[in-house]
């Protein structure tokens, strides 16, 4: 069946979600663009590896300790005027940037801009992720959500091109200007999408806290659902902090080029492209197996930087580690999507982005100091055994295998047996 609906025409044919695809792509490129203009000017300003850490980690951290409150108000106002503000608030950070990078005022300058961009991201991602099952029936969420991952992907692929090509054209300052033309336009593309008013949230207003606690009460619940977030924090803070923190700084070392820094990063996009089709093509009784089998081979990424024998190497290892991504946009978003109330799903998405990043910027700021005290190799040769350790320990746990609450399926089961009996 998911074939069946992943035709282009099945989805496109509902222009609110054709208009957030197109809006998404777009954004994306100026997105995918920005973290090498960053990287650039930031190294090329003398910044160092902690230095860049910091820097990269204040977005996160921005991100992190605003979602639950972007989650909440995505619940409580239209999701599609939050996303609209959020990304518009990012583009008009973008132009600032040019100007603080073009007359190289001190790093901690670019920090704070990167900070507010992290603020805007707290309001944009939950309301993105939740507003999806309001433009689509049910039956095509999956390939809705895979679509939408995909076009990620392609953004992610391009992106770097247009910020490596940019970069080296007419610099890492003026860079910033075309991210932000990207993040307006696609901004102004979703002016056009008619969002239903959700009674629940007009007919009960109860306090910003008590829905926050409502939030955190069903992730908590839902086994399968917490056991992932936790997985994902202590993995991000560990493995993907020193990857996102190392490749510029190790690339740009080994091969005295920024292009090995951006192919890399397009190819790992490519990757999870990929991936995320076969998933979707995929059908199986334990999505979450296949998804964090997959997720497993994020670990190619540090290996290669470890062992940066050649350009090639690295890019082709960036390649393999891209695969390990299209399993969650293909199951684990779906299964949220469909085992969580729709007028909660702001809150869970939140409460995903804050419990899976929420250690990520403590991970960007100790990545040097790390390097500093047990090297750079061990470090990455450490980050890998903790990710692959940590991918199969959370299996264990009831229903993360199946990505569904095991105590629903004995209910049903009950119900069948006195059914027949």
């Amino acid at each position: 069946m998911l074939k069946k609906h992943f035709e282009p025409g099945a989805l496109f044919s509902y222009k609110d979600y054709r208009n957030v695809f197109i809006s998404g792509l777009i954004f994306v490129i100026g997105a995918s663009a920005f973290p090498i203009a960053l990287a650039v000017s930031v190294l090329d300003n003398g910044g160092t590896a902690t230095d860049l850490g910091l820097i990269l980690a204040s977005r996160v951290f921005a991100g992190t300790i605003f979602m639950l409150i972007g989650g909440v108000w995505s619940d409580r106002l239209p999701r599609k005027w939050i996303m609209i503000s959020a990304d518009a608030f990012r583009g008009f950070i973008a132009l600032f940037l040019v100007i603080v990078s073009a007359t190289h005022m001190p790093l901690w300058a670019i920090g704070l801009l990167v900070f507010l961009m992290g603020l805007g991201d707290s309001f944009g991602a939950p309301a993105g992720t939740a507003i999806i099952p309001s433009l689509l029936p049910d039956h095509l969420l999956p390939a809705g959500n895979v679509a939408r991952g995909i076009v990620a992907k392609i953004g992610t692929i391009v992106g770097p091109g247009v910020g490596g090509l940019s970069v080296a054209v007419i610099g890492p300052d003026y860079t910033f200007a075309v991210t932000a033309f990207a993040f307006l336009l696609g901004t102004s593309l979703l002016f056009g999408i008619t969002e239903e008013p959700r009674e629940e949230t007009v007919v009960r207003k109860p306090s910003f806290f008590s829905e926050l606690r409502e939030g955190f009460k069903l992730v908590w619940e839902i086994k399968w659902l917490a056991a992932s977030i936790f997985m994902a924090s202590f993995q991000l803070m560990v493995i993907v902090a020193a990857e996102t923190v190392l490749l510029p700084v190790i690339t740009r070392r080994e091969f005295d080029t920024n292009s090995v820094f951006a192919i890399s990063a397009a190819l790992f996009s490519l990757g999870g492209m990929i991936s995320a089709i076969a998933a979707i093509k995929f059908q199986t009784k334990k999505p979450g197996l296949v998804a964090i089998s997959m997720w497993s081979l994020f670990a190619f990424a540090p290996l290669v930087l470890a062992f940066p024998i050649s350009p090639a190497v690295v890019i082709i290892g960036y390649f393999i580690a891209g695969l390990s991504i299209g399993g969650w946009e293909a199951y684990w978003v779906t299964a949220v999507q469909r085992e969580v109330p729709q007028e909660m799903q702001g809150r869970v998405f939140s409460i995903d982005f804050v419990g899976s990043s929420g250690l990520m910027p403590i991970g960007m700021a100790l990545v040097g100091p790390a390097v500093l005290l047990i090297g750079e190799r061990n470090f990455l040769l450490f980050a890998i055994a903790f990710h692959v350790i940590i991918c199969y320990l959370v299996l264990l746990v009831p229903g993360v295998k199946e990505l569904s609450d095991p105590r629903k399926s004995q209910g049903n089961s009950t119900i069948s047996e006195q059914g027949h009996s």
